[in-house]
């Protein structure tokens, strides 16, 4: 099966993210690895739900193997009708589409068939580990568990490629995530008289005109770029005729490792007041391999071959990915790079382009072929 033919396979799952039900997706995948020579462990993290691990040895157990990973889940599909099919692999002009047809059902797809490539051929002196996850877009619940339940079963990482959607470039670094919760408290009240409470609407809006016009800073390192701060969801009140007494409301920061998440929090909250309490109840660390790393320019000229011009991005990626969570323990060189269209993550009729896919799995055929010899 080739990387094209799975990445349609994968979107006929639909492994929409709540609930996720990545299980069934990840046990066929399972199948299609361990038919191809690599020896596979479903490690599930909650009724319905499973991460895959698929390993290929290597010749030297010293080495510390190379680390590809991708997400199952996928977003919901919105509101707004598609015009094909989410769930088809449907192909016209090009372009395969589908919910998770670049995000990043398509990375997950050129990174197994690479991999039965190179287990076909052989002969490699450093292992390879897969790490297919679930539950990434809700704040990497799958990588989480691998981390905290099964670290023992990961082992080390010599390197990581992260298959998100770059367009095949070979991108350094992405921010970082904080997300808070702001709740604002009042006394309810009869609305007929609303002398006699406080309305904690009112001290929620006037938080969230604060969060818009709050000026982070700067960045310190020029390639990850500014921090951003977006509100993303508000609630509160009780009924129509009374004086509501909670309501609250999320804040979402992007950011390079500084100012550092518990930095940007203080600010945050200083610039709240006292009217408003905002705990944070999610957060990514940014990612950031060094520019001159022997990894990033080996995946960067892999890349650049394959496309035939320069593959390496210029800017940090502003989503986060799994590797904020395995990063930390691997501490290892990790590059993102994977065949989705960036533009159309998480959009309404999302595609990839399909020269792409192909593309992609020849770049990391290769890396894996020059790191892992």
């Amino acid at each position: 099966m080739d990387s094209l033919e799975l990445t349609r396979c994968l979107l006929r799952f639909d492994t929409v993210n709540p609930p996720g039900d990545e299980a069934e997706c990840a046990g066929f995948l399972a199948g299609v690895l361990e038919a191809a020579g690599l020896d596979c462990e479903l490690a599930p993290f909650a009724p319905g739900r499973a991460n895959l691990i698929a390993r290929l040895s290597g010749t030297d157990s010293g080495l510390a193997p190379l680390v590809l990973t991708g997400h199952l889940d996928t977003v919901p599909l919105g509101d707004a009708a598609w015009a094909r099919d989410p769930f088809a692999g449907e192909m016209e002009s090009g372009r395969l589409y589908g919910r998770g047809a670049s995000d990043m059902k398509s990375g997950v797809a050129a990174m197994a068939c690479a991999a039965a490539a190179v287990s076909a051929r052989g002969g490699l002196r450093r292992g390879l580990t897969l790490l297919f996850t679930g539950g990434e877009e809700v704040g990497c619940e799958g990588a989480t568990h691998l981390c905290t339940a099964h670290a023992g079963r990961l082992g080390a990482a010599s390197a990581m490629i992260v298959g998100e959607p770059t367009a095949n470039l070979a991108v350094r670094g992405h921010k970082g995530a904080l997300f808070a919760r702001a709740i604002a408290k009042g006394v309810t009240a009869h609305s007929s008289t609303p002398e006699r409470g406080v309305n904690a609407i009112y001290r929620a809006a006037r938080g969230v005109r604060r969060v818009e016009t709050l000026d982070l800073g700067p960045a310190h390192d020029a390639f990850m770029g500014p921090p951003t701060v977006n509100v993303g969801m508000i609630r509160g009140g009780l009924n129509a005729n009374s004086v509501p007494d909670h309501a609250e409301f999320t804040i979402d920061v992007r950011s390079g490792p500084e100012p550092s998440q518990g930095d940007i929090l203080d600010k945050l909250r200083r610039a709240l007041g006292p009217e408003i309490d905002a705990a944070p109840y999610s957060t990514m660390p940014a990612v950031l391999t060094a520019e001159d790393d022997p990894f990033l320019r080996i995946v960067a000229a892999r890349a650049g071959e394959a496309n035939g011009r320069s593959a390496e991005g210029a800017t940090a990626a502003t989503f986060f990915s799994d590797a904020s969570v395995f990063q930390p323990m691997f501490r290892c060189p990790t590059v993102i790079l994977g065949p989705g269209e960036p533009a159309t993550a998480h959009q309404t009729d999302e595609y990839c382009e399909i020269g792409k896919i192909g593309r992609a799995q020849a770049i990391y055929e290769a890396v894996i072929a020059d790191w892992c010899g």
